[in-house]
């Protein structure tokens, strides 16, 4: 059996490998193919294991040995699942793989924004608290979570989890979710309602039609003066424009962001000149524990196929 392996450095490095997979069969990895180069070197292919590569007709047209498309990814939005069903090609994605990193990280941005650490940590190493004239010089201001509202925009896994967490801080708790649900410890309200209370809006909820810039001008308009904007779903949901006027305006206080619309960040990204925003590379999801429990996910995927009870599928 023949896998490909088709952006293989998306996942991979020299920590986390595909040696699991190559148990499974002659493994060709590729570190990250162009699209047009992707339909001559998966055109022998009995395996697709990809990320975020486009197969699509045009991509997928030589490969007639395809029976299988494995995902390192929860979204399959780059797969052409209607091709895929027409051609008997079985797609499985990788679910709830990322839920503690995503919660854990979405954390450090809070603590980041309401801590300065890395603020501090300059002011240390620059050697001005060696010449400060108090013990603990008033740099930045600092602020404590427990008694902040924190508003949870989609209750899955990954919101369930950072509400826990948020818990624990003795923070006050609210949500809004497509679907009812009954969550200890949160209280469910109004997406306008969420906005109006919160001194912390963290988005976790998927990119689809109902969620495509659903944070807009209007929205945060609507949010506390101050409040802070924390996403580590998908860029799509925000307008960037929009949130750097709020924060160049001061209307809001900050914003943390693992996510954009385009992603490696393009040159002219507005949110690199705007105040108070902090921002990582689409990372949150990404700790070496993480990808192994990925890549132990798409192997057991591949598995549960070859013995006739494929799992995760989504096709």
């Amino acid at each position: 059996m023949k896998i490909v392996l088709t952006d293989a450095q998306t996942v991979l490095d020299n920590i986390v490998n595909s040696d699991s997979l190559k148990e499974l069969g002659e493994v060709e990895e590729y570190g990250l193919l162009k699209y047009e180069e992707v339909a001559e070197k998966i055109s022998d292919a009995d395996v697709v294991v990809c990320n975020k590569t486009l197969l699509d007709p045009h991509t997928l047209h030589l490969a007639e040995n395809l029976k299988y498309i494995g995902l390192f990814a929860t979204g399959y939005n780059n797969i052409d699942i209607d091709y895929c069903t027409k051609h008997n090609i079985t797609v499985c994605n990788a679910g709830s793989y990322s839920t503690n990193a995503v919660a854990q990280h979405t954390f450090a941005l809070i603590l980041e924004h309401f801590n300065n650490i890395t603020g501090y940590n300059k002011f240390v190493h620059d050697g001005k608290w060696k010449r400060s004239k108090t013990f603990s010089p008033f740099v930045y201001p600092l602020n404590e979570i427990a008694g902040k509202t924190l508003g949870i925009v989609g209750l899955g896994n990954i919101g369930q989890a950072v509400a826990k967490i948020a818990n624990a801080f003795n923070m006050n708790v609210i949500a809004c979710n497509r679907s009812e649900k009954n969550i200890e410890n949160v209280t469910t309200v109004s997406f306008e309602k969420l906005l109006e209370q919160s001194d912390i809006v963290s988005v976790h909820c998927p990119l689809n039609d109902d969620s495509k810039d659903m944070f807009d001008k209007n929205a945060f308009a609507k949010m506390k003066k101050g409040a802070l904007f924390v996403n580590t779903a998908r860029g799509g949901v925000m307008v960037e424009k929009d949130l750097y006027d709020a924060l160049q305006s001061g209307h809001l206080g900050g914003a943390c962001i693992d996510t954009l619309s385009v992603e490696p960040m393009e040159e002219n990204c507005i949110l690199m000149e705007a105040k108070n925003c902090i921002m990582t590379p689409h990372i949150a999801w990404a700790p070496v524990e993480t990808r192994r429990r990925l890549m132990d996910i798409v192997v057991d995927n591949i598995k549960n196929f070859l013995s006739g009870t494929p799992t995760n599928k989504v096709n």
